[in-house]
């Protein structure tokens, strides 16, 4: 594994620091690990506004790998070294997950091996899971482990707690996709061992273990789901929109390096990665496998040949089901479920006799493969021959080495192969076409970046960067985009958000990289309709950052009253700067930011918290700084009140009339907090049930002449010995 990084390294040495990666991710690491070093638990940021809340988006805040990620990565100033090292450590943890899969399922220890090493590797897998979207890298990297102490668990070789702790630790990513695969995956391996061994009572003994994994893990989907109905991802609706979904015939790219396949993207409908390849052998192996003797393993491999079909299906389609989106991120399933499929069979049933019919059946693999990817793309010809020959090749030369050094040199040499592959897959998708090509070093760019105190916002949009902005001495020492502001350590409203909040994306038309419109700028001092206040002191925001490229002629007008324009040497290329004209207004009276009829006085403030001597004789409002998040709650004087919002967004409190003196407590909590916590307790219990019973059934066994250990040995053989 590490000589296969250090392949795609020399190919790009920025390829796992590319994307989301660059963008959100190491962003996110550096203020969670800051919050927690400080002895807080940042459920809530409240002046991050959209991005704020890390319950609903991809913090992993109930996952304990991930929180000393967070830990670590302010210790780290090269970011791009932090984040390679971290995927290198979840890459091998997926290959090894293979591995044990393979294992598990009878495969011989070398073709194992190769399966293994052969995962991350695999096109979708290496050019946007481990380049870019990391919660799919580690939720993968779980749910593999998860699958092999499933089938472990079932067959009497394991207990149940390697699979309530992998399951939970891929659920507890806190990225949807992850867990419902890792439940498709435990319904295809129990199918499959109903079908091998009748093992009814088993497998009802893994769906409690898997329910108590998913109790336990409930609290880290509940406040997403009960919050759902603000957000952007709202909605319940099933839709084919073709984008990113994955015809079938595709498959038939599996094995070719060269291969662009074609289907509708971002950068059209042919993509410039081999985001469909899987493996070099794994097509044309498939003529060295003795498919008379494998035919009577079917029962027993049929768990993973059905999750591989039923992966493939949802990788067709529909587009959009629910908060699923975009099948493609299913092909890494698919390449699992066919990788070991593929190498268990050629570990038990490999065979080169008729050696010659074998080749030419492996040649017409071999053109089918260039056939299909020919078709798909067309215009690079001469690339997809030389593939073909590469994987004649080498195939070639791992059957002669099974035929006279045997079966270990021959999947080493498989292994080797895929090395050179990735190189040149990698190179020649260069330059990465996802790569924003932030900075890599904190201290470097946090050395160039204007010094901006309190609570600042930024009017930009990341779309009207040019190719040669994308630099530290370019845009990136004066713009921030995704979570660039939290590696810079600054207090921005503007950060990264997949799941958004509807109606204050809706008021200032923010994207999910904050990039905004141009009618942002009047939207944010236009007064708001029911307050009469301009938005910019309702989110008491102490500067504004616009982007000149958006906002070509804004400094030629007046600044806005109580607001000055500020010079900023040596950033005047690309913004402009409005500050307050009396200074800081964010650490004034905590974040009440605007009050009617009512005297509100702040007593003390947490990001969760609010508390407020409030006093109207006639009655009144009290707004505050914080975005209208479910899981509010407010009390005066120990009574509940109602929570209102203005435009939708943002916490109001209704003060009743008489009101003197009182205090004001307005609460967050994530929604469902209560009964995430005692489900994660009911979990936990059932857990203990599950040990202590499999503890004892493994001590009655052991029983001298007991009929349980007499009718428990021919089951545990089964289970150890390929049919």
């Amino acid at each position: 594994m590490l000589l296969g990084y250090a392949a795609v390294l020399l190919a790009n040495a920025r390829h796992f620091f590319t994307d989301d990666t660059e963008s959100q991710y190491t962003g996110l690491w550096v203020a969670m690990g800051r919050a927690l070093r400080a002895g807080e638990f940042p459920v809530l940021w409240p002046e991050q506004w959209m991005s704020g809340n890390n319950t609903m988006d991809d913090a992993g805040l109930f996952n304990p790998p991930q929180l000393l990620i967070d830990l670590l990565a302010p210790s780290f100033d090269n970011m791009a070294l932090y984040a390679t090292i971290v995927k290198l450590v979840f890459a091998i943890i997926a290959a090894l997950g293979v591995y044990r899969i393979c294992l598990a399922y009878g495969g011989r220890p070398a073709w194992s091996a190769v399966a293994g090493i052969a995962f991350p590797l695999s096109g979708f897998f290496l050019f946007f899971d481990e380049a870019s979207w990391m919660t799919a890298l580690t939720g993968t990297a779980w749910l593999v482990h998860a699958w092999a102490s499933a089938v472990r668990y079932t067959r009497g070789q394991g207990g149940p707690i390697p699979v309530f702790v992998f399951l939970y630790l891929t659920i507890s990513t806190q990225y949807i996709f992850p867990a419902i695969e890792a439940m498709l995956m435990l319904a295809a391996v129990a199918v499959g061992e109903i079908l091998y061994r009748r093992a009814w009572a088993q497998v009802a003994r893994l769906a409690a273990v898997s329910a108590c994994a998913g109790l336990a893990g409930l609290l880290t989907f509940l406040p997403s789901m009960l919050s759902a109905k603000v957000t952007w991802r709202g909605t319940a609706q099933i839709n084919n929109d073709q984008f990113l979904t994955v015809p079938w015939s595709e498959s038939l790219n599996a094995s070719l390096p060269s291969t662009l396949p074609a289907f509708n993207s971002w950068w059209g409908y042919i993509q410039p990665m081999p985001i469909t390849y899987i493996a070099w052998f794994l097509i044309p192996a498939l003529a060295f496998v003795d498919w008379r003797k494998a035919r009577d393993s079917w029962r027993e491999l049929s768990a993973p040949a059905l999750f591989a079909v039923v992966m493939l299906m949802w990788a067709a389609g529909p587009g959009t089901i629910g908060p699923l989106r975009w099948p493609a991120r299913v092909l890494p399933m698919v390449a699992i479920g066919l990788l070991v499929l593929v190498c268990v069979l050629l570990g038990r049933f490999a065979t080169v006799r008729d050696v010659r019919a074998r080749g030419i059946a492996a040649l017409v693999l071999i053109l089918a493969l260039w056939v299909r990817s020919f078709s798909a793309d067309p215009h690079n010809v001469v690339r997809h021959v030389l593939a073909a020959a590469v994987l004649i090749g080498a195939g070639a030369l791992v059957v002669w080495l099974g035929r006279t050094r045997g079966t270990a040199l021959a999947c080493a040499a498989a292994i080797a192969a895929m090395f050179p592959i990735a190189f040149w897959q990698v190179s020649a998708a260069q330059p990465t076409p996802t790569s924003y090509n932030m900075p890599t070093n904190r201290s470097e760019a946090g050395a160039v970046f204007p010094d901006f105190p309190g609570t600042t916002i930024q009017l930009a949009d990341r779309g009207l960067l040019q190719p040669g902005d994308r630099s530290l001495d370019g845009a990136y020492g004066s713009l921030v985009f995704g979570n660039y502001a939290k590696s810079l350590e600054l207090e921005y409203v503007n950060g990264y958000t997949p799941t958004g909040h509807f109606y204050f994306g809706e008021l200032l038309c923010m994207r999910w990289d904050s990039s905004v419109c141009p009618e942002a700028y009047g939207r944010l001092f236009a007064p708001e309709a029911t307050t009469g206040t301009p938005l910019v002191d309702i989110l008491k925001l102490d500067r504004v950052v616009l982007q000149r490229a958006l906002f070509p002629t804004v400094r030629d007008e007046p600044a806005p009253a109580g607001w000055k324009w500020v010079d900023q040497p040596g950033h005047e290329k690309y913004i402009w700067v409005l500050e307050r004209e009396n200074g800081l207004i964010s650490t004034v009276n905590g974040r009440v930011s605007d009050a009617k009829n009512v005297t509100a006085t702040s007593l003390s403030e947490t990001d969760t918290t609010s508390r407020v001597r409030v006093s109207s004789a006639e009655g009144g409002r009290v707004v505050f700084a914080r975005l209208s998040w479910p899981g509010y709650r407010v009390t005066l004087d120990g009574k509940p009140l109602p929570i209102t919002t203005i435009a939708k967004s943002i916490v109001a409190v209704n003060i009743p009339a008489g009101t003197d003196n009182a205090e004001l407590v307005l609460t967050w909590r994530p929604p469902g907090w209560k009964i995430g916590i005692g489900t994660a307790a009911a979990g936990l219990a059932g857990l203990g049930v599950l040990q202590w019973l499999y503890i004892r059934s493994r001590r009655t066994e052991d029983e001298p002449g007991s009929a349980e250990q007499s009718a428990g040995e021919p089951e545990r053989e089964l289970a150890r010995t390929p049919s």
